[in-house]
């Protein structure tokens, strides 16, 4: 599988819903049938998220959500595929471009607390499907899914850190230089 084939099948899911767990069930349906498509896309998913792991998409990530982990930054990147190939193509060039998102301006405004499960900017499941396709094809353990990715020779295409200069979101002058869109979407809230 090529990346134009792996955007393919994303664009194609969106069409079909835009419910999270539908996706799921739609991606599940096309990679099952065939094993070797969902190691295919389980590789290709994988490089497809490599140019996202930059500190200034972390920011990004911690201005909307408050505050971002390592694991909720890589559901966010998850999340970020969901988005479809040309929103996710802006924001790797440029992470302000999160702000035009309409999944993203329907949470301005409003406490994390108050967004539905599905309103969440993550997508956690997406990392999880094609071992689920494999598995449930070919009746093998998890590992063996593994084992099928190493097999074709691929290396693990995450750095070990994030490219560029760690920052932090929440330091107004600097947010407001490398964000100034999501800053006007997402001010920090002032301590009293």
């Amino acid at each position: 599988m090529n990346d134009e084939t792996f955007w393919n099948m994303i664009e194609s899911c969106r069409r079909q819903t835009q419910d999270p767990d539908e996706r799921l069930a739609w991606l599940h349906g096309q990679l099952a049938p065939q094993p070797e498509l969902a190691v295919q896309f389980q590789i290709c998913l994988d490089h497809v998220l490599t140019p996202t792991f930059t500190w200034d998409l972390w920011a990004a990530a911690d201005r909307i959500l408050g505050w971002c982990s390592d694991d909720s930054f890589f559901y966010f990147r998850l999340w970020l595929v969901g988005l479809g190939r040309d929103m996710f193509e802006q924001v790797v060039r440029d992470p302000d471009a999160l702000a035009e998102a309409p999944e993203v301006r329907c949470l301005a405004g409003r406490s994390p607390r108050s967004w539905e499960d599905d309103e969440w900017p993550e997508w956690e499941e997406l990392d999880y499907i094609a071992g689920r396709a494999f598995e449930d094809a070919t009746g093998k353990a998890h590992d063996e899914f593994h084992a099928a990715i190493d097999a074709q020779n691929t290396d693990d295409p995450e750095p070990q850190n994030p490219a560029g200069e760690q920052w932090d979101a929440n330091r107004e002058a600097e947010a407001n230089l490398r964000l100034p869109r999501l800053v006007a979407l997402f001010p920090v809230a002032e301590a009293t």
